[in-house]
């Protein structure tokens, strides 16, 4: 069972889903919550703070714990473009859709983020829907995200996250549906037919009606926003009866008045999708967003267009847990097809697959899978470290028991070794005792062996008859001899 969250950011409201996959394959919501902004358009300065402080509130309130989120944003922020293109290579798809995102695109191609979708073929040529969205817009979103506690996964767009809600809950449907999803800035018109899809987006929604209502009554946004709230319907006209009150009476005529402006909207879009797009008329409108539900906006567009109304269900294909109160999801289930289609996402292949995630948050989303890889490899390292260093610890220790045994050995040896050197003393001098007296034995017997080596040189008839020594310096040995020969023979002569 796979948990998916879904989080759609509009301009008034912010929606959170968590669903789970089931074991046939299909999704059930078993968790949602809608946030309120009350933002004035105008004032766009605290739209950050407060969408930090709105998630953190509905995931507290409603016990969601972070996680991965697929993110939506509104399509009045997003532009998107459908362009045909020639047959081409496959390989050279991605040039020739670059080069017409770079002509197309109203921005600096290195200021977006922007990805591409292939819709289908049609007479030879490929159907190209491109999105691009200002890059600092996307990345002040995501940052809020993770800020609330949240990781973005998928950065999808509100509308197309909405076709492939309808596609998937309204498979049988045939001929050409229109989905008018009417929000706060803006309404997003959403053609399907066939496989084919053709979006356009209309700046008539319900900030308009507020706004009237501020000047008609000179109120602030906030205020206005509740008087909205509290008594705005889709007057009748004509000959009907005006209702009792006269604040009723004034606001639904200002409701009529945009909803009048929106019918000319939708058609003057329906009129360019049948001569540009080759398109059928709508034989269905589904209605979704916050707006919608302004009592009677079915019955006066179901008038206007000739064309049968109903409100969108994004339930039909995807159970609601038995958790979620019935009466709480019937009241914003209009608002929740943007949900649907993020966790379809994960569960399905879908048909619209576009993903604006800026290149820094899919750096980081690459770090982040690779952060466990990366911090069991610093935990190996840490424990191969930690090995060694007991080892060495080990080590050190065993070294330092056998250098105290060794110095323990040595002391010992040291003390025996004290005694034999005195008696070694002893023993050296006795020798050097024993060497001299050999010395002055040696001398007793030197005369006579000098004596008699004199005899044995001398002639026979030549005897000594007396020997007087003389102490001399010793000279070289030569010298020596030299001396004793003269000597003898002197006193040999002097005989």
């Amino acid at each position: 069972m796979q948990r998916i969250l879904a989080l759609d950011i509009g301009a008034s409201s912010i929606k959170l889903g968590e669903f789970v996959t089931l074991k046939s394959g299909s999704l059930e919501l078993v968790n949602f919550g809608v946030g309120s902004l009350f933002l004035d358009p105008q004032s766009d300065g605290d739209r950050i703070p407060q969408i930090i402080a709105t998630i953190k509130e509905l995931m507290q309130e409603r016990r969601i714990k972070p996680g991965r989120v697929l993110l939506s944003v509104s399509g009045q922020a997003v532009f998107s473009r459908f362009v045909k293109l020639p047959p081409v290579d496959k390989e050279k798809v991605y040039q020739i859709i670059l080069y017409e995102a770079q002509q197309n695109v109203p921005f600096p191609i290195q200021e977006v983020v922007w990805d591409y979708q292939l819709i289908g073929r049609g007479e030879g040529d490929l159907d190209v829907m491109l999105a691009a969205i200002k890059a600092d817009i996307i990345v002040q979103l995501t940052d809020a995200v993770e800020q609330a506690g949240l990781q973005t996964d998928i950065v999808d767009v509100a509308p197309m996250a909405l076709y492939n809600a309808v596609r998937f809950n309204y498979s049988d449907a045939g001929g050409c549906t229109l989905v008018v999803d009417i929000g706060a800035r803006s309404t997003d018109l959403i053609f399907m037919e066939q496989g084919r899809v053709f979006i356009r987006s209309v700046p008539v929604a319900g900030n308009a009606i507020t706004q009237q209502i501020m000047r008609e009554f000179e109120l602030s946004f906030e205020d206005a926003e509740e008087m909205k709230r509290a008594h705005a319907f889709v007057a009748f006209g004509g000959a009907y009866e005006e209702p009792k009150s006269e604040v009723a009476d004034k606001v639904s005529k200002i409701v009529r008045n945009v909803m009048t402006r929106m019918h000319a909207e939708i058609d003057r879009s329906i009129k360019f999708y049948r001569s540009q797009q080759n398109g059928q008329p709508p034989s269905l409108i589904l209605l979704a967003g916050g707006t919608s539900v302004i009592p009677y906006t079915d019955t006066f567009l179901k008038d206007k267009l000739k064309i049968e109304v109903d409100y969108l269900n994004p339930f039909i294909n995807v159970p609601v847990g038995q958790a979620i109160d019935a009466e709480e999801i019937g009241r914003h289930a209009h608002e929740l097809p943007q949900l649907v289609g993020l966790a379809l996402r994960k569960a399905h292949a879908c048909p619209i697959e576009i993903n604006l995630l800026p290149p820094k948050v899919v750096q980081e989303k690459s770090f982040r899978r690779k952060q466990p890889i990366l911090v069991a490899a610093a935990l190996a390292l840490a424990l191969v470290l930690a090995v060694w260093a007991m080892y060495f610890i080990k080590t050190a220790g065993v070294a330092s028991e056998q250098l105290q045994k060794v110095k323990e050995n040595v002391a010992k040896l040291d003390q025996v070794a004290q005694p034999l050197r005195a008696t070694e003393s002893k023993i050296a001098f006795l020798q050097q005792r024993i060497t001299d007296i050999d010395g002055v034995v040696s001398k007793r017997t030197q005369w006579l062996n000098i004596l008699s080596e004199l005899q044995a040189v001398l002639p026979a008839e030549l005897f000594l008859v007396s020997v007087t020594p003389e102490r001399v310096p010793p000279p070289d040995p030569e010298s020596a001899a030299a001396a004793i020969r003269r000597s003898s023979a002197g006193h040999v002569a002097g005989r």
